[in-house]
């Protein structure tokens, strides 16, 4: 009786260890709790400063997705990879950290934040599932107080599968080995609402809202539910897929999905995304 006893204790504690980081990108507000204070882990608030400011995750440092990006006419273009390194080292973050992320409870922001690590080549990323909504839900530590930050380098490796361009777009409209995926509401892909100046959507994209791949509390649906529904987009993994929005902000939760959970080979963010297509009059818009 008390062999089994132990070997079961030891079979519990091994698929202890292993559970943090089993699915895909995603980790549970538990499993963060139990690594939180771990010398190599930062949590992110994707939230704007004003919220970072009001409560946050104990430790976290903030990141606003705006501060990513250019100046200029074109909304949302990121700057380049050196300049972000330094915004990233300045925050206390390297590409060796385990990086976990989370925003108020839209997903949208956290996972444009993981699409940009994961896009400069760091080795851990994960998303807090449920988003802050459920860290408080769960009564996990929150604070007022501004996370004492030490300063470091980040050494950024872009990876260029990860992210195209609208010359790769462009070139490829017709490619029947690529589907454009629009992860928009289908107003605005059919052009009855949004903010460019040109209505519509790219000719021949997909409409899939990111929001689909979300369950009530913003935890990310099973597995299987979402192999059905990308399955029955028309989203296949023998399929190259370029994902975009107006920005390319909602882009990211999805480039998760379909890269770090149901395992696609080919997953890019166009990060020119619509307001670039658009400025441009000789590219279709339908």
């Amino acid at each position: 009786m008390k062999s089994i006893t132990i070997k079961g204790m030891l079979f519990a504690f091994i698929l202890f260890l292993q559970t943090p980081f089993s699915y895909g990108g995603i980790i549970s507000p538990k499993e963060l709790a139990t690594i939180m204070d771990e010398e190599n882990v930062v949590i992110v608030s994707a939230r704007s400063v004003e919220d970072y400011n009001k409560v946050h995750i104990n430790g976290a440092v903030n990141i606003w997705h705006k501060d990513l990006y250019k100046e200029g006419e074109i909304i949302g273009l990121l700057k380049s990879p050196e300049e972000i390194a330094e915004i990233l080292g300045s925050k206390g973050i390297n590409e060796k950290n385990t990086i976990v992320v989370y925003d108020g409870g839209k997903v949208k922001f956290a996972g444009r934040l993981y699409w940009i690590f994961d896009y400069l080549g760091c080795d851990d990323v994960r998303l807090l599932d449920g988003q802050m909504k459920m860290w408080r839900k769960a009564r996990k530590p929150v604070t007022k107080n501004a996370t004492s930050i030490t300063p470091t380098t980040f050494h950024a490796s872009p990876d260029a599968e990860a992210i195209t361009s609208t010359e790769y777009v462009k070139g490829h409209l017709n490619d029947a080995n690529v589907v454009i995926v629009d992860v928009r509401s289908k107003e605005e892909y059919d052009g009855e609402k949004g903010e460019t100046e040109r209505k519509g959507h790219i000719p021949g994209a997909i409409q899939f809202e990111f929001k689909i791949l979300l369950n009530e509390d913003a935890t990310i649906k099973s597995k299987e539910e979402l192999e059905k529904l990308t399955k029955g987009a028309g989203i296949t993994t023998d399929k190259e897929i370029i994902l975009y929005c107006e920005t390319s902000v909602r882009a990211g939760i999805v480039y998760l999905v379909l890269k770090d959970i149901l395992k696609f080979p080919k997953v890019r963010v166009y990060d020119d995304a619509l307001y670039k297509w658009v400025a441009d009059p000789s590219n279709p818009v339908e």
